[in-house]
């Protein structure tokens, strides 16, 4: 790797500067303003902000936004125990579903931003950038509800893809009661905390670095997404964040997990940052050799003795 790694490591380690942030929030607000002008979706929906960029591991390359919206009128979708259903718990059908949800939302866009401006992708809404503000993806949320025999349940959100499945996510506790447990964003806040504030920087290093190994044709580099670095430096224990220097935590991080990415064995039980999925666990094997994979080819890059 020619540069030096501790001066370059340092510089990766920061988040994006002022003017970028800037032009983040301004994309932030356009939408919230969007969807205030909407009689439909005023009362009810909440927005709020995911992804990177509310992690604070976000990287100047990756600086779109991803922003929720919350249906939070009267339905959601449960997660039941087997052989359990609405019955069992009092429940009954919602008053709305989401497909229409989502099409109130594309209306509520397109009214605010112009038809040209707003692409419906499968999964979320591209709202185009400008000098002003940055790309932002804004993606419709039902409530998620995994109950347990007993009747308590934790929240997280979900969502249906244009092209069929369903996908469900935990990124923060969005409302302030038993049923939304700590989540993404609060585990991540807890382990920089705990790691000397060196979690997040890591993160971003390493997302920085798999870019440039993109950019130098490292084709190990290409599948892995920036929520998958994430996931893995969550998997890193605490001591390998000694805080002496940037570079000697990224050599140590590596290498513990290169050595506990070679089989699904050693991360069978690693989680995401919510700790509420399995990481690998449900997933092809290919999801951990292509993390092993990139791992591997990040240590040859950096040039981490064994």
């Amino acid at each position: 790797m020619s540069h030096n790694g501790e001066s370059t490591f340092s510089t990766w380690a920061q988040p994006p500067g002022k003017t970028e942030s800037e032009r983040i929030d301004r994309a932030i607000n356009a939408v919230k303003n969007a969807l205030q002008a909407d009689e439909r979706l005023r009362s009810k929906s909440k927005v709020f902000v995911q992804g990177s960029y509310r992690n604070r591991v976000n990287v100047k390359q990756d600086s779109d936004v991803d922003i929720g919206v919350l249906y939070t009128g009267n339905a959601f979708y449960p997660d039941y125990p087997e052989g359990m259903s609405h019955s069992d718990f009092g429940n009954i059908d919602g008053d709305h579903t989401y497909a229409a949800f989502k099409d109130e939302v594309e209306q509520a866009l397109v009214s605010h931003f112009g038809r040209a401006a707003v692409k419906r992708g499968k999964k979320a809404f591209d709202i185009h950038e400008n000098t002003y503000r940055v790309d932002a993806d804004v993606v419709p949320f039902f409530e998620h509800r995994r109950y347990s025999r007993d009747g308590s349940y934790v929240c997280g959100v979900q969502l249906f893809p244009d092209n069929g499945g369903k996908i469900i996510n935990w990124p923060e506790r969005l409302f302030d009661e038993s049923h939304w447990p700590n989540q993404h964003y609060e585990n991540g806040v807890s382990k920089n905390t705990d790691t000397g504030r060196r979690y997040k920087g890591v993160v971003r290093i390493l997302k920085k670095l798999r870019n440039a190994m993109e950019d130098h044709g490292i084709a190990a580099a290409n599948p892995i997404s920036g929520f998958l670095v994430e996931c893995l430096v969550w998997n890193t224990p605490n001591q390998c964040f000694s805080g002496i220097s940037w570079e000697q935590d990224v050599r140590s991080c590596i290498t513990h997990l290169w050595s506990n990415t070679k089989s699904i064995e050693e991360c069978n039980e690693w989680g995401e940052v919510s700790e509420l999925k399995y990481l690998f666990r449900g997933s092809p094997d290919s999801k951990r050799q292509q993390a092993y994979s990139f791992i591997a080819a990040a240590w040859d890059y950096i040039g981490v003795e064994s």
